[in-house]
């Protein structure tokens, strides 16, 4: 299959992290979803019904990050992952990748994310 669905930058406050700092301040985490279903049939009705609604996904992913903190933004991403093949049948596999813009590493860097893929 090759349609994709992608939703990059959704950005909240989240309480992840190693440190109990992170725990207790939050910092911003930012996350890119790309979906793999087939888009076909949606692209002939043109109806919502016939595909995936990206503001419903990215609304998920939203409210992962400001939900119950992990230690690791792996276990972050993995979550995601999970929720998304669970709620939506049509998609068959799903990238999600986690950055943390404002992790605790000790010299100047620009970001940190992680990439996992996961399909049904």
């Amino acid at each position: 299959m090759s349609d994709k669905m992608r939703i990059d930058g959704i950005e909240a406050l989240g309480y992840h992290g190693l440190f109990d700092v992170e725990r207790e301040n939050g910092q911003p985490f930012v996350v890119d979803i790309e979906l793999e279903l087939d888009l076909e049939k949606a692209g002939n009705s043109d109806d919502l019904n016939d595909s995936v609604d990206y503001n419903d996904v990215a609304t998920l992913v939203h409210n992962e990050i400001i939900g119950p903190p992990v230690t690791l933004i792996e276990a972050l991403a993995e979550n995601i992952s999970k929720k998304i093949l669970k709620v939506y049948d049509d998609v068959a596999k799903v990238k999600v990748t986690v950055h943390k813009p404002r992790a605790p590493i000790s010299v100047p860097f620009g970001d940190v994310s992680i990439t996992i893929k996961r399909e049904r």
